[in-house]
């Protein structure tokens, strides 16, 4: 699994105003910005973000994510551009 891979799974489940994936193969760390973040809670987030993952999570595939979810509103107060 490569960056762009991950973020390729991610942008295809969700609408994303700002999409940035890194990490080492194995370990990853992602920031998204997307509107169907809106009135809901952080661990709900997480829950739409495994969903497009699918199984990779359970098959070791994607061995770590970590995450950082934002609705555009809040990605826009933190002073961050689109």
């Amino acid at each position: 699994m490569t960056a762009d891979q991950l973020q390729t799974l991610i942008a295809q489940a969700l609408p994303c105003d700002h999409l940035h994936v890194e990490g080492d193969g194995r370990h990853w760390y992602a920031t998204i910005v997307s509107p169907a973040f809106e009135g809901a809670r952080a661990i709900q987030r997480h829950q739409q973000v495994y969903a497009a993952l699918g199984n990779r999570m359970a098959t070791d595939e994607v061995h770590a994510l970590s995450m950082k979810t934002y609705t555009p509103a809040e990605w826009l107060a933190r002073g961050e551009k689109a």
